[in-house]
């Protein structure tokens, strides 16, 4: 662990994240169950989880099997990369991988722009589109300087949703003519279950993690978010234009890897 994390603010504060019963037991706790951690996250004085996410670009191989886990989940054709890995160059010619799912920002151009209020923020933070409501004028693609969404030209792969419809916490099947995005796989995390790519990167790289509780995993280990992010050197990805994006990356500045 990255500093002392109470057993409350592991109980409690992780919620639904899915630590693993060996971080616990090595902390010496009761192992920790999706079940109890999503009947935290709706008891009656409970705060609203406030999602962020953080992406060990360290850790990162390129392997794009949190893209393949994204697009298992949501029954999305091979084009769309809710969360799209990058192969990028810096400034001194080394390469490195970049994933890219949306930044859930908190000033959000996306938002802002939508004629119909088709694109709106739940409580947790998290920036949902309601497609029954998109009218496909794709002015919220227009606004996001992150490229993070997607327009359906075609009719997406079938598929029989178990709640009966599409809804914006699982649009699936997509709808023809309406924008869709990533949304941080909220219909997974409220019930206990972490989002698909944090569960589909073989390296561990990707970490959920709740602002309100300072608290973050990627499955395996549990961290407390800030100081993680704090002795990582984090960034955020154009953090320059105002749009108060809640995905964090650590490029690594010469930090050993805990492996």
């Amino acid at each position: 662990m990255a500093g002392p994390v109470s057993r409350r603010q592991l109980l409690v504060g992780l919620g639904g994240l899915g630590a693993s019963a060996a971080v616990a037991v090595a902390a010496g706790m009761s192992p920790i169950t999706f079940e109890a951690a999503a009947e935290s996250e709706h008891a009656p004085d409970a705060k609203p989880r406030q999602w962020a996410m953080v992406i060990d670009l360290r850790n990162c191989d390129g392997c794009k099997k949190c893209t393949e886990a994204c697009q298992e989940t949501h029954h999305l054709p091979q084009n769309f990369e809710w969360i799209k890995v990058f192969q990028v160059k810096d400034k001194h010619g080394g390469e490195y991988f970049m994933p890219r799912p949306c930044f859930q920002c908190e000033n959000a151009p996306c938002l802002r722009v939508c004629p119909v209020a088709a694109t709106y923020r739940v409580a947790d933070g998290v920036v949902l589109v309601d497609q029954d409501r998109c009218i496909g004028c794709r002015m919220c693609m227009a606004a996001c300087p992150y490229g993070a969404r997607y327009f359906n030209y075609v009719d997406p792969p079938k598929y029989d949703n178990p709640f009966g419809h599409a809804t914006p916490e699982f649009p699936v099947p997509q709808q023809k003519g309406t924008v869709g995005k990533c949304m941080f796989c909220v219909h997974r995390t409220a019930e206990g279950q972490l989002p698909a790519c944090v569960e589909g990167c073989p390296m561990k790289a990707i970490y959920i993690g709740d602002l309100v509780e300072d608290v973050a995993t990627n499955g395996d280990r549990t961290v407390r978010l800030s100081t993680f992010l704090k002795e990582n050197d984090a960034f955020r990805y154009k953090e320059e234009l105002g749009t108060g994006p809640r995905v964090y990356y650590i490029a690594g500045h010469g930090q050993l890897l805990d492996f």
